[in-house]
């Protein structure tokens, strides 16, 4: 049964380790927070790789709209293979984000980063690994261990990590208050997508589409693209919106599925827009959202809870995950075991 399955169980323990890593970490990203401020950091640089890159997109768009942080993602292979790292811009934060800590590529990364000199920090579900070793500040996603090879819990924690350091270097309480609230909201959306495997079913068949976000939940698009290739070997491309109409709308056609993901908040309109224009181009449209008008676009809708915009890629990754893994089951794919694939990927 599916419910046996170790992705079914990481799944359903988000509310968990979210709570948890809010009540034994938001300590240590104050003091992350503190440093930061004291050294005058005026741009950010992440390292990482998978899943945890897409939870690095969700950083630029945060740490730089709330935060007014310029941030970057680094090239990881100019340090490991070219060995030709470049020079890091005075007052930068180097941020290191994996699960494991164990790839040697995004180590040294923040190893080049302390030579010379500059602030570093690991986001990690292994608090004495590779990486930790050479952050200044360790962030524990308090995940506990995670044996599904599609990552799921510790990249949401990777999301509410990067949430909190945002809302203690804003200093604002509000941010703070909802922020408790994201472990009810992930149990309240976990509710409402009960309904995500007759929706499977529908997709059964497929073999490749698109997932379209953005801004916030750009991040979103690309990590729920991720776990549809890792567990059903679908071909999903990740797209911005603004991106697909400059080419890759015209892939669409009859019956081509194009999965959706818009919560509420500042691109309502547009993108209410543009799944109009999915709409006229007869695409089969999956919706995630909680703006009804954007939700009545869609096939099939996958209801999301209501959080501000800037936290909604914490909820709105979930049915993503959700259709990923009833998926799976229903293409008789062992979601547990993607083939080819091994949890800890230690690329040079």
């Amino acid at each position: 049964m599916l419910e046996k399955t170790t992705l079914y169980q990481e799944i359903h323990q988000q509310p968990n380790s979210l709570a948890r890593l809010i009540e034994q970490e938001t300590g240590a990203i104050q003091r992350l927070a503190r440093a930061i401020r004291s050294r005058g950091i005026t741009n950010v640089v992440i390292a990482a790789r998978g899943s945890s890159d897409n939870a690095g997109r969700y950083a630029q768009y945060l740490l730089g709209g709330v935060n007014r942080l310029p941030v970057a993602l680094t090239t990881p292979s100019l340090f490991s293979i070219y060995q030709q790292p470049p020079r890091f811009a005075p007052n930068t934060l180097v941020l290191g984000i994996s699960q494991s800590g164990k790839s040697p590529d995004i180590v040294s990364v923040l190893s080049e980063a302390q030579r010379q000199g500059q602030l570093t920090a690991a986001l990690t579900n292994i608090p004495d690994s590779d990486l930790a070793q050479v952050a200044d500040h360790v962030i524990d996603l308090c995940a506990g261990e995670e044996r599904s090879i599609a990552a799921t819990k510790t990249y949401t924690g990777e999301l509410l990590a990067v949430a909190l350091l945002s809302a203690l270097l804003a200093d604002n309480s509000d941010y703070l208050s909802v922020l408790h609230e994201t472990p009810a909201r992930v149990q309240e959306t976990l509710s409402l997508n009960s309904g995500a495997a007759s929706i499977a079913e529908r997709y059964r068949y497929m073999n490749d589409c698109v997932v379209i976000g953005r801004g916030y939940n750009y991040a979103s698009a690309f990590e729920i693209a991720l776990k549809l290739k890792e567990l059903t070997y679908t071909i999903a491309e990740p797209y911005s919106s603004a991106d697909f109409l400059h080419g890759p709308l015209a892939l669409i056609q009859q019956g081509f599925p194009a999965i959706v993901v818009a919560p509420a908040g500042a691109l309502s309109q547009e993108m209410e827009r543009f799944v109009g224009q999915l709409q006229a181009r007869e695409a089969e449209i999956l919706c995630i959202s909680n703006d009804p008008a954007i939700l009545a676009y869609g096939h099939r809708q996958l209801p999301l809870p209501n959080l501000p915009e800037w936290l909604s890629p914490i909820v709105a990754v979930i049915p993503g995950q959700l259709l990923a893994m009833h998926l799976a089951y229903a293409k008789n794919f062992d979601p547990d075991h993607p083939r080819g694939l091994r949890k800890v990927t230690e690329t040079r």
